[in-house]
């Protein structure tokens, strides 16, 4: 077998937890002895030789619209089905005031032709501009022979809003057992320090975490590089940590120094405005960290109640979290829970069961 990945063109300029998903899952399937490639969604491409695509954010259909109009191939698609429709509204500025204007597939549709217009970033399909954002998915999604969420929670989401009927395999998030492992060493400069491991953006939320922590006396440590559209947020965010003792930013940091800062730190935090998983808070759960997280999105099925949860508006709730989650002993069946359910391997196999309940067809 053969499998064409396909993601968003900006998967590696601006990377983000999908990054992970996509060449966490790819390796974990050559392993398997699986043949893949990898593409971002605005290249040209000889699909002859494959079996199978696999497309990742289908809330980026002009990254896919171009390949399934060209191939007939069959394809699943991981929907990786974000809902920033809350954040949006309540960001300020223009596109707020659009926010609470428009429903989020129109505000979707504009923010791509305003990149357009403004980065000069290409808009793929035809498709995609006659008929908009919310009949691309659509499109998309009743053309897709499987669907393959991160969680129930997701596909219900999904099937709520665009009313598809397409079939679905779950394929959860995970971690990397051997890079973030019981093994690894701790670095001792990060010891109990409340960490943040995310893109840096509004949607993530930093701003209101380091607000909320202000005048605790925990150290902060934010780990990510600032998203090139939200530029202003991040010089807010830097300014802010200039301004106390116990907190910084670190630009980016390998993974396998990561595992090591997260076994010293903990807490980690993700006061997102909404989370289909939270890689890195799998990642810091198995290292030993307390967890603090959004409710919002599809975390509880992930974390159920061995999480602390955090309403992304509501100062006072990120700090009354944090500070329950610092002061309360590690969760050590959470670190069960995630070795059971949530590593590569078994990620991987499922989707070799969804490539071949699909091809078996």
């Amino acid at each position: 077998m053969k499998v064409l990945m396909i993601a968003r063109k900006t998967l590696n300029t601006s990377p983000g937890g999908d990054t992970i998903q996509i060449n966490s899952t790819a390796e974990y399937l050559r392993y398997l002895g699986i043949d893949v490639d990898i593409y971002i969604g605005d290249v040209a491409i000889d699909y002859s030789t494959y079996d199978i695509m696999h497309f990742f954010n289908i809330i980026r259909p002009d990254d896919i619209l171009p390949h399934i109009l060209k191939s007939k191939l069959p394809f699943v698609v991981s929907t990786i089905f974000v809902d920033y429709s809350e954040y949006e509204r309540n960001r300020g500025g223009g596109l707020g005031l659009l926010a609470n204007i428009f429903n989020s597939d129109k505000i979707e549709y504009i923010k791509a032709i305003a990149r357009f217009l403004k980065n000069g970033d290409a808009i793929n399909s035809k498709f995609y501009l006659l008929n908009g954002h919310r009949a691309s998915i659509k499109y998309v999604a009743n053309k897709a022979s499987l669907l393959l969420p991160n969680s129930h929670s997701e596909y219900n989401r999904f099937v709520n809003k665009y009313h598809t009927a397409t079939p679905y395999l779950k394929i959860p998030n995970a971690i990397n057992n051997l890079t973030f492992s019981t093994s690894t060493c701790l670095n001792e400069n990060f010891k109990n320090h409340v960490l943040s491991v995310g893109r840096i953006e509004g949607r993530k939320n930093q701003l209101n975490l380091i607000k909320a922590l202000k005048g605790t006396n925990l150290f902060l440590t934010i780990i990510g590089k600032p998203s090139p559209n939200h530029m202003g947020y991040y010089e807010e965010c830097v300014r802010l940590i200039e301004e106390n003792d116990n907190m910084q930013i670190i630009d980016h940091i390998d993974h396998k120094e990561l595992a090591s800062i997260f076994k010293a730190a903990k807490v980690h935090v993700l006061p997102s405005w909404f989370e289909t998983t939270g890689l890195s808070s799998l990642e810091a759960a198995i290292m030993g960290c307390n967890i603090v997280v959004t409710p919002k999105g599809d975390t509880e099925e992930y974390f159920s109640d061995l999480a602390y949860y955090c309403q992304p508006d509501d100062i006072l709730s990120i700090k009354n979290a944090v500070l329950k989650a610092y002061n309360e002993p590690n969760k050590d069946s959470l670190k069960q829970l995630i070795l059971k359910n949530y590593v590569w391997e078994q990620t991987a196999e499922q989707t070799l069961k969804a490539y071949n309940t699909v091809l078996n067809k």
